[in-house]
């Protein structure tokens, strides 16, 4: 097959180039190698079997050319920072959501029909589903500072005020935008599904969880936790934890992610579908500052601020019995063999710890 990976100079689409290279699949690479990923251009992972486009997907006339004898695209391009997107409004609507636009224009006006894969995000969900103790699902609102300082840092039933249980979250949990860059991957999700039925396009969207791993932006401070926390561990300063440290997160890594988009790409398993692609294990956030540290054989400790940042969520973890029905998908990398891949890696890797001029945007922007 041949196959388009937009975004496959970074994180997840570089892995996905190589696993697809590795099964003898001719790649294409659409990256526009944006500054706050790529300081030095072109990285050295890279791989020099697959062909390569300097190029952003919201220019048509670049994305048709990508397009030429494609038979599957995976549409990775994408901005990534959830607080940064409140500020930045305009880069994330116009590169998300109008840079799957503008490739789904350009299929359907052409009559190209390649599978195609769009990976979604759980931040979409806002806060994950819980139990009362009765049993009864709840999905309590994203919580606010008023909420937190009459409640405390756990959300509560918005009837009776009692406390819940969190629970593994299901793809068709009604949906909590509490974010620009939710709103982004939102619409990604609805333009690639309804107009995949409507011009039979075989559209399937993942719907990530916090994907870690090997690669990851170390250098970028709006990018995952796990890369900020090893930024910060290789620059010998603590890891800063908003909250108390309690909150969860389901940590999926790079490859059982890539795994699934191979399944759902080259195999074709899931058209129509959408699939939460995650661990489903919730981790505490002071929890992976410990590991991460310990596996870097550092004593540093997390500096908890006790803080609140507007927007987030405090428990979310992935409910994948439909991916493993549709795909086969089966997460296989624990988190600990994980951390150490990633501390392995991070080893020989350049970090600048640009944290305290992203907490400072913050400041500014109200959100912290």
């Amino acid at each position: 097959m041949k196959i388009l990976v937009t975004g496959g100079a970074g994180f997840i689409g570089s892995h996905l180039v190589d696993a697809l290279v590795a099964k003898a699949h001719q790649v294409r690479i659409l990256d526009n190698l944006t500054p706050q990923v790529h300081r030095k251009g072109v990285p050295v992972w890279l791989n020099r079997s697959a062909e390569f486009v300097q190029g952003d997907v919201r220019d048509a006339d670049v994305l048709a050319r990508a397009l030429i004898g494609v038979d599957a695209v995976a549409h990775l391009a994408a901005e990534v920072g959830v607080a940064q997107s409140n500020y930045e409004v305009r880069r994330y609507v116009e590169a998300n959501s109008g840079g799957t636009a503008n490739l789904l224009d350009i299929l359907i006006k052409t009559g190209l029909r390649p599978a195609l894969v769009i990976p979604g995000s759980m931040i979409c969900y806002g806060e994950g589903l819980y139990r009362r103790a009765d049993g009864a699902p709840v999905r309590p609102p994203i919580r606010t500072r008023e909420m937190i300082d009459r409640y405390g840092w756990e959300p509560v039933c918005p009837e009776s005020r009692a406390a819940l249980v969190p629970v593994p979250t299901p793809e068709h949990a009604v949906q909590n935008i509490g974010s620009i860059y939710a709103l982004t991957k939102f619409d990604q999700e609805k333009l690639g599904l309804n107009l995949g039925r409507l011009h039979s396009i075989p559209v399937t969207v993942l719907r990530f969880f916090n994907v870690y791993g090997p690669r990851q932006s170390l250098s970028n401070p709006y990018t995952g936790v796990t890369a900020i926390f090893m930024a910060r561990i290789k620059n010998a300063r603590p890891p800063v934890i908003y909250e108390d440290g309690g909150q969860t997160r389901d940590f999926v890594s790079v490859h059982d992610v890539v795994r699934a988009i191979m399944a759902a790409l080259v195999d074709r398993s899931a058209p129509g579908e959408c699939l939460n692609i995650g661990s489903g294990v919730p981790t505490k956030i002071g929890e992976l500052a410990r590991m991460m540290a310990a596996a870097c054989g550092s004593s540093i400790a997390p500096v908890v601020t006790g803080e609140f940042r507007d927007g987030d969520i405090r428990h979310c973890f992935a409910d994948t019995t439909r991916a493993s029905a549709a795909l086969g998908f089966h997460p296989a990398v624990e988190i600990a063999q994980g951390l150490d891949e990633l501390v392995g890696w991070a080893e020989t890797e350049e970090a600048t710890d640009m944290y305290e001029q992203a907490e400072a945007e913050l400041r500014r922007a109200g959100i912290l």
